[in-house]
């Protein structure tokens, strides 16, 4: 299927995940930021918001700055997919609520990877409403 913008992109079964390779994670999980485009109800890419990446263990994670208000949240909770672009790797993916997530160690990797950034950045990526906003990517 084609975007309004041209672009080619998969619109098949959600089901059909994968794995994300170990290249990937590393990646991906080290990039210092990740584009984000939920699609919209027709199946066209929204524009792409830069967010901020975390992983842990094997699961790649984001969350919105905004709370549950943030545009591209609101938009991936209506169409739970879209296409992720970092460090070069560029997939399509399903967006998924972590009610089962290690919220303690996803504040830990947000934490650990942007402590160079003052505590007015990294603070709101931790609390209550943030941590709302937690969304796992899986690839498909």
């Amino acid at each position: 299927m084609k975007s309004d913008r041209g672009q080619c992109f998969n619109t098949g079964d959600v089901n059909a995940m994968r794995d994300w390779t170990a290249d990937e994670l590393d990646t991906i999980g080290a990039a210092e930021e990740l584009e984000i485009a939920p699609l919209r109800p027709d199946g066209s890419l929204r524009p792409y918001t830069t967010i901020w990446v975390v992983r842990v263990g094997g699961d790649l994670y984001v969350r919105s700055w905004h709370g549950r208000d943030g545009a591209w949240f609101r938009a991936a909770l209506r169409r739970p997919e879209g296409r992720i672009r970092a460090a070069g790797i560029e997939h399509d993916v399903t967006f998924a609520e972590s009610d089962h997530a290690d919220h303690d160690a996803i504040d830990g990797a947000y934490r650990d990877k942007y402590a160079r950034y003052a505590s007015t950045y990294v603070d709101p990526m931790t609390s209550p409403g943030a941590r709302a906003t937690t969304l796992r990517l899986t690839p498909r």
